[in-house]
Order: C-alpha cells, then sequence, then structure tokens
C-alpha cells in the first residue's frame, strides 16, 4: 500500500460502494454498506466483484450517537473498533480507535467551523448542491502521545466524494490495519458532508 490513497464513491448510488486505491492506481479494497439494517454493516473486500472479503465492520447498536463500531477479519478476530464520541462531535468530529478496549489513537477533524458553514450552507436550497466542491473538511488520525499519522482531506468533487489519505507518520502494520478501518467507516459517517 503506497501513501497517498484516493477514497472515490458516488453520492447518489442506492448502496454505497467505496473503492480505494493507492498511489500507483491499484486497488486497495473495496467497500460496500448494506442497506436496511437497523445497525450499521459494512464489509471491505480485496476485489472490486466482491468475491473476496477480508473484514467487517458492525455497530454494538441502532442509534449511532455514541456507536462503536467493530472491526473483525475473517476467521471472526476482533482487530479493535472506531466510537463516536456523541456531544463531542456535535461542535467537531472526533471518534476513538480501540483496540482490546483501550484507545491506541484518536481521529478528529480539524477545523470545526467547515461542519458550521456546511450545515448552513446545505439548507440552502440550490446552493446547498455545491457544499461538495467548495467545502473541504480534514481529519487528523493521532496516536496516544498526540503525534499525528494520517491526515484524511476531503477533495474538491461534484456528484461524488473524493478523499485522499497522507501518511504523516510511519506506522506498522497492525496500527495502519487499525486507522484504515476507522477512517472507511468515517468516510461513511460522515460522507454527506462537505
Amino acid at each position: 500500500m503506497d501513501f497517498p490513497l484516493q477514497i472515490r464513491f458516488k453520492t447518489l448510488a442506492f448502496a454505497p460502494q467505496i473503492s480505494v486505491t493507492d498511489s500507483k492506481g491499484r486497488l486497495v479494497c473495496y467497500v460496500r454498506q448494506k442497506m436496511f439494517r437497523l445497525k450499521e454493516a459494512v464489509t471491505v473486500f480485496a476485489d472490486q466483484a466482491q468475491r473476496r472479503p477480508l473484514y467487517t465492520i458492525a455497530a454494538d447498536r441502532v442509534l449511532d450517537v455514541s456507536a462503536q463500531y467493530h472491526f473483525t477479519n475473517t476467521d471472526g478476530q476482533v482487530l479493535g473498533a472506531v466510537r463516536r464520541l456523541g456531544m463531542r462531535s456535535l461542535w467537531r468530529a472526533h471518534y476513538e480507535i480501540l483496540r482490546e478496549g483501550q484507545r491506541v489513537m484518536t481521529l478528529q477533524e480539524e477545523n470545526p467551523w467547515i461542519k458550521v458553514l456546511d450545515g448552513l450552507l446545505d439548507a440552502v436550497p440550490v446552493l446547498g448542491i455545491f457544499t461538495g466542491y467548495l467545502l473541504h473538511p480534514a481529519y487528523s488520525v493521532t496516536r496516544s502521545d498526540g503525534a499525528v499519522v494520517l491526515r484524511l482531506e476531503k477533495q474538491a468533487a461534484f456528484m461524488e466524494g473524493r478523499y485522499w489519505i497522507s501518511e504523516v507518520a510511519p506506522l506498522d502494520s497492525s496500527e495502519k490495519e487499525l486507522a484504515m478501518l476507522a477512517l472507511l467507516m468515517v468516510v461513511l459517517l460522515e460522507r454527506y458532508r462537505g
């Protein structure tokens, strides 16, 4: 996996589907969210034909105010989770990345004013369509020591979602796997913003 990674999805698709490619254009993973489920359920595949599942992301509750999304591999082994911090996420999107119930990384929005502007402009009938082209929220993944390791930034796009993930500091393979799964879930949760 060569950084930066590009995440793309169509905003008007019936079932959210995301493709992630690396800097050389190779498919890293393909994500499909199951529709009409009371609890969020997401499958991460190795291929676009959806024949080789890699991971499953499942919510622990129906309402996602402070839901926790658990990551499991194909063997059923729990790798970790990402948890939205309910009240803290009202002003600025804020998530904790967990392994064995302990916080190992934090993911939060860099500029909360973009969230405010997005909410205001989205309410204007015609202007709301263009917020995806005008507003670009960015999120930082930090270790427990405060060091930024990954950065997710929305790119200008019309009628589709496009994000870049750049590596700020090196991560070991288990940290990278956990952070990538958390970023994919956050993109699904925050995809209608900006």
